[in-house]
């Protein structure tokens, strides 16, 4: 089928990032259909009116969203990245697209190409390399392995903003792997720092020495920024951030930092999970606009334990 806006599109994932693709994909008419294993559990309700609202079919498992679509997007946690290859390879129809949009390392990407291009798929990997949400499905998509560059005007046809890295598998996912080393570190440097901060009271002198050695970033909002995404996205982060730490490990090198970081991004998601800082699903979790009210939740939380 060559003409993309005919394809049916198979969701693996309904996460946020799943439903924000099948948003954009149903505003041009294009088929969706979609699977999540939180289906029938805790979350089936909101998954399953969202779905209702923008028409979008859900699949009781993934071979049969696998075996009703033109092309699968793979939009899960990273580490469900092979296991998800392995689950809809069983079912692939002969040239099917499977395009793997999580946050794996490198070796990762390539074993679930295997299993995907073995069953007789078309695997492409690709590699998301800022946040979704504020650019949707326009967020810069670098794309690779060998079906990569048919691919491509495939996606962009249908809205994506992709762009071929390399026809190697593996190159994309280095490129965000290391962007993570640096861009999940801050996050977990600044919710560190920011919090010990607070805690002796110099906050205000830390982020005045901050602004002057870097000026062009305002310290206040992107404190509040980055609390807010690790507090509500740390479980996502942590777990891709342990794929960045076997990107490091693949190259030879120890992952000192990116462990640390997997550490306080699960550490926080952990005390989200408990309900330090709200309740999911409403306007009072993780919505503060000061980073200080989240440190102090903090600060309080391990005062309280002694």
């Amino acid at each position: 089928m060559s003409d993309p806006r005919r394809w049916q599109i198979g969701l693996v994932g309904y996460g946020e990032v799943g439903r924000i693709l099948a948003e954009d994909l149903r505003q041009q008419d294009i088929k969706v259909a979609a699977y999540d294993i939180k289906l029938g559990g805790e979350q089936d309700a909101p998954l399953r009116d969202h779905a209702a609202k923008f028409d979008v079919a859900l699949a009781a498992s993934h071979a049969e969203l696998t075996a009703r679509s033109d092309c699968i997007v793979s939009a899960v946690t990273a580490s469900q990245t092979v296991p998800v290859a392995k689950a809809c390879a069983a079912a692939i129809n002969q040239g099917t697209w499977f395009l793997d949009f999580n946050s794996a390392s490198p070796g990762a990407k390539q074993r679930a190409a295997a299993l995907v291009d073995d069953a007789g798929g078309r695997y492409v990997e690709g590699a998301v390399l800022t946040s979704v949400p504020p650019y949707r499905i326009k967020v810069p998509l670098l794309l690779g392995g060998p079906g990569a560059r048919e691919l491509e005007p495939f996606l962009n046809a249908i809205g994506f903003s992709a762009k071929v890295a390399s026809d190697k598998l593996g190159v994309s996912s280095a490129v965000k792997m290391c962007r993570s080393i640096m861009i999940k570190g801050l996050e977990a440097m600044v919710i560190e720092s920011f919090t010990t901060a607070r805690a002796y009271g110099v906050e205000d002198a830390v982020l005045a020495s901050l602004a002057e050695t870097f000026p062009a970033i305002d310290w206040e909002k992107q404190g509040a920024y980055f609390f807010q995404r690790v507090i509500e996205h740390g479980r996502r982060r942590a777990e891709e951030v342990r794929e960045v730490a076997e990107t490091v490990r693949e190259a030879g090198l120890t992952p000192w930092s990116a462990q640390g970081t997997a550490e306080r991004q699960a550490w926080v998601a952990d005390l989200a999970d408990e309900g330090l800082f709200g309740v999911r699903g409403t306007k009072e979790f993780a919505r503060s606009a000061d980073w200080r009210t989240e440190a102090d939740r903090i600060l309080a939380r391990i005062k309280r334990e002694g």
